[in-house]
This record gives structure tokens, C-alpha cells and sequence, in this order.
């Protein structure tokens, strides 16, 4: 297998992750500290649907190396409880790559992504495949953050229901 030479100072956090799979501007910004989430209607509705729901489990937002915060821990899983499945990609990366460091500590579980409001489920497992599939990511969000200048905007169907779409598009 091939050495993909990931940089050991290289401090990702899951939410640049998922920002990389659904808009390479968004995670350019983002991690330039341009936060537009605290506007956003439908991140506030995902904190309350996840706040309210699986009241029962013990170990709820565990943040990790302050790079990974899992909403909920159980002995053999980690569970993410996410507002829609819309973003189904980005959710499902989101999770092996917490899988993934996990791993790297010496911890192995399972994943499972709860979407309450569709009353789904996803069983996430980390394979080779999807090892090889975060390495990737995680040098492709090497080479975003470096960028100069933000990349183009890219105009998607869900545009107009991101918390960055003014930042985007008005002025155009």
C-alpha cells in the first residue's frame, strides 16, 4: 500500500472534514475563522434536535485533542445525530474519520450516524478502502487551507440553505 506522507502536525477537526466534502470554499473559510453557523436557522434546529433526542445515553459530547467532539460515546460506538441526510457524503466521512483517529489512539468501535427526524440510521465502519478515502481528505484539506485566496464558488442545488450563501453570492 502506498505511503500517502500525512504531515504529523496536520490538527483537522471533523467538522473540516465534512466541510470538504460538501464545498472546498466553505472549509477555506471556515478555517480562516469566517464562522457563519451562529446565522444559520437550520444549524440552530440540528442543536436542538440533537440536545433532545437519545436523552438516556450517558457520554454526550466528548471532545478529543480539542480536533474531534463526538456527540454521543457508548462502550463499543460512537454515535453523530445529524439535523438531515441531506448531506449524507459529508455526514458519513465526518464519522470514519472519527473512526479513523480513534483508531490512530488505539480505540476501536463502530459508527452509527442518527438522523431523528427521518428516523434513520447508518452503521458506519472504518475499512482500508475508507482509511485510504480520509488520508486523501486530510491532504486535500492540507492543500485548501494553504491556498492564498479562497477557492471559486461553486454554485450546488443546497447553496441557498448555507449559512455562507450571502458571503458567496450577494455582490456578485
Amino acid at each position: 500500500m502506498e505511503d500517502l506522507s500525512l504531515p504529523q502536525d496536520l490538527r483537522i477537526t471533523g467538522i473540516k472534514i465534512n466541510y470538504l466534502f460538501v464545498c472546498e470554499r466553505k472549509l477555506w473559510l471556515f478555517d480562516r475563522g469566517i464562522g457563519m453557523e451562529h446565522t444559520s436557522e437550520k444549524v440552530l434546529l440540528g442543536k436542538i434536535l440533537e440536545e433532545s433526542s437519545y436523552l438516556s445515553e450517558e457520554k454526550r459530547k466528548i471532545m478529543i485533542d480539542e480536533l474531534i467532539c463526538i456527540d454521543i460515546l457508548s462502550e463499543d460506538e460512537i454515535r453523530e445525530v445529524k439535523y438531515s441526510n441531506r448531506m449524507e457524503e459529508a455526514n458519513r466521512m465526518q464519522v470514519l474519520y472519527y473512526l479513523y483517529y480513534l483508531k490512530k489512539l488505539g480505540v476501536k468501535k463502530r459508527g452509527i450516524l442518527n438522523y431523528p427526524k427521518q428516523r434513520k440510521r447508518e452503521i458506519v465502519e472504518l475499512t482500508q478502502e475508507y482509511e485510504k478515502k480520509i488520508e486523501e481528505a486530510l491532504l486535500k484539506i492540507e492543500e485548501i487551507i494553504k491556498m492564498e485566496k479562497p477557492p471559486p464558488v461553486v454554485k450546488k442545488s443546497y447553496c441557498k440553505k448555507c449559512a455562507y450563501y450571502e458571503f458567496c453570492f450577494i455582490g456578485e
